[in-house]
């Protein structure tokens, strides 16, 4: 009996908005494969259409990749060639597909990317931030307590700092960022990424807040935050002041736990509990 030749599991890149940001490569290997593995069906079916691929398309989403994941794992074994895609941009950015890319390595099949739009590294290239380190937060929790504590540990960070947001909270996180980082810290809001209304706005996190909150228009669409980091050692010292501060408030009154995370921090004590 001839042995088999395992598949390969393609992780491709699908545009964000304009239909024409796909390499064509891309769009040769979505035509090759045996089945495409998407995150929404329904979704994808324009994109394909448009450029007169008729690969069949499976669901995998959060709900059903542990049995779909074993089901394509299969298919690679068997032969088959498979294509990961997300709904827009790179599989896995915030997006499912790791339990599939982990389990096909784990089985010894070749993992192959297809690079191509990305939201986060897209906003990141047109905010005017700086660019050289940068960490990618994804989406911050929908509650605005733990959010804040979250924000709190990133508050120290020097590194540029990304993270995806819904349209209805948007608002809400900016002001939590206000609240956290300070007023003055650079901020940049990219929303509708190559889209029809596109808009990248650039300004203090306090003047964006302001802005953000006072117009619907910007609480709309696909949305990507970005935070300088912070730039010298005053306001790293202050950042990891807040940060303890956070964590002591809600077990201490505010002026007690303003006064301990200074003796912790050196950060000025007047300042944290302001």
């Amino acid at each position: 009996m001839q042995n088999v030749q395992p598949g390969t599991l393609w992780v491709v890149a699908t545009p964000i908005g304009q239909l024409t940001d796909i390499s064509q490569r891309a769009i040769e290997v979505l035509g090759k494969v045996a089945v495409i593995a998407a995150e929404d069906t329904r979704h994808s079916r324009p994109l394909l259409s448009h450029y007169g691929i008729a690969t069949p398309a499976v669901a995998l989403h959060e709900h059903n990749e542990r049995e779909a994941v074993d089901q394509l794992v299969r298919r690679l074994e068997q032969g088959d060639e498979v294509a990961l895609i997300s709904d827009a941009g790179t599989p896995l950015i915030s997006d499912p597909g790791f339990r599939l890319v982990r389990a096909a390595r784990a089985a010894g099949l070749k993992v192959a990317p297809v690079p191509g739009a990305c939201a986060a590294i897209a906003a990141l290239s047109a905010a005017g931030l700086p660019s050289d380190r940068f960490v990618f937060e994804g989406f911050l929790p929908p509650k605005s307590a733990a959010r804040r504590t979250r924000l709190a540990e990133l508050a120290g960070d020097a590194r540029t700092l990304i993270f995806y947001e819904s349209p209805h909270r948007v608002a809400e996180c900016l002001a939590d960022m206000v609240q956290v980082f300070g007023p003055e810290r650079e901020a940049a809001l990219a929303r509708e990424l190559t889209k029809l209304f596109e808009t990248v706005i650039d300004a203090p996190l306090a003047e964006l807040a302001e802005r953000v909150a006072g117009d619907r228009d910007q609480q709309r669409g696909e949305i990507v935050l970005l935070v300088a980091g912070v730039a010298d050692r005053a306001q790293a010292q202050l950042a990891e002041g807040q940060r303890v501060f956070a964590l002591l408030r809600d077990d201490l009154p505010p002026a007690k736990a303003a006064r301990l995370a200074a003796a912790i921090t050196g950060a000025p004590r007047k300042a944290l509990y302001q």
